[in-house]
C-alpha cells in the first residue's frame, strides 16, 4: 500500500525525534552518576559540591524537556481519558486536531519564540550560578528551552498529520 504524504512526513519527524531522544536519554546515566557521586561525597567525606548539585538539576531538566517530544511521538503523554474513551474514533481525532491547533501549538509556539530573548540575555551577560562555587554558562541550560520546544512543535506537527490522515482514511486505533 502506498503511504500518504502526511504519514511519510509524520514518520520522518518521529524517527528524528526518537533518534535525538535516544541520545538525550543518556543524560539520565550522567544524572545517576552525579547523584551517586554527591551522596558519596556527602556521606563518605562530609563534603558535597554545589556545582554537582546544580548539575543534577540541569541534567534532570534536559531529560524532562526533551522527553516531552518523545512522549508525544509515542502517544504516551498524560491525557484525561474519562471523556475521550467514550468518544468515537472520528470524534477523538477531531478533539486531537482542535487541541493541537488551538491549545498546544499556540502555547508551545509562544514559549519557543519568547525563549530566544531569555537565552540571548543570559548569554549576553554571561549569566552564571548565584552560588560562588556553582556552574557557569547558565545560558547553555536555558538554551534547552527553545531546542526542546522546537522538537515538541515538530512532534505536534507529526501528531496532527497522523490525526488528519486517520480522519481521511480511518484505520484501526492501534495503527
Amino acid at each position: 500500500m502506498n503511504k500518504s504524504v502526511l504519514l511519510t512526513v509524520a514518520d520522518t519527524i518521529d524517527t528524528g525525534i526518537k533518534r535525538i531522544s535516544n541520545i538525550i536519554a543518556w543524560t539520565y546515566v550522567l544524572l545517576i552518576i552525579a547523584i551517586i557521586s554527591q551522596i558519596v561525597l556527602r556521606r563518605g567525606f562530609h563534603a558535597g559540591l554545589i556545582a554537582l548539585e546544580e548539575l543534577q538539576w540541569h541534567l534532570y531538566a534536559i531529560g524532562v524537556m526533551f522527553g516531552m517530544a518523545y512522549t508525544q511521538v509515542l502517544d504516551k503523554h498524560v491525557r484525561v481519558d474519562l471523556l475521550h474513551q467514550n468518544m468515537t474514533l472520528r470524534t477523538q481525532q477531531w478533539v486531537e486536531i482542535m487541541g493541537i491547533l488551538l491549545l498546544a501549538i499556540p502555547f508551545i509556539g509562544t514559549l519557543f519564540l519568547n525563549s530566544f530573548d531569555f537565552v540571548y540575555e543570559s548569554w549576553r551577560v554571561s549569566e552564571r550560578s548565584w552560588s560562588p562555587s556553582g556552574l557557569a554558562f547558565t545560558w547553555a541550560i536555558k538554551a534547552v528551552i527553545p531546542l526542546s520546544c522546537g522538537l515538541l512543535l515538530l512532534a505536534f506537527v507529526s501528531r496532527l498529520a497522523r490525526s488528519i490522515q486517520q480522519l481521511r482514511a480511518p484505520v484501526s486505533k492501534g495503527a
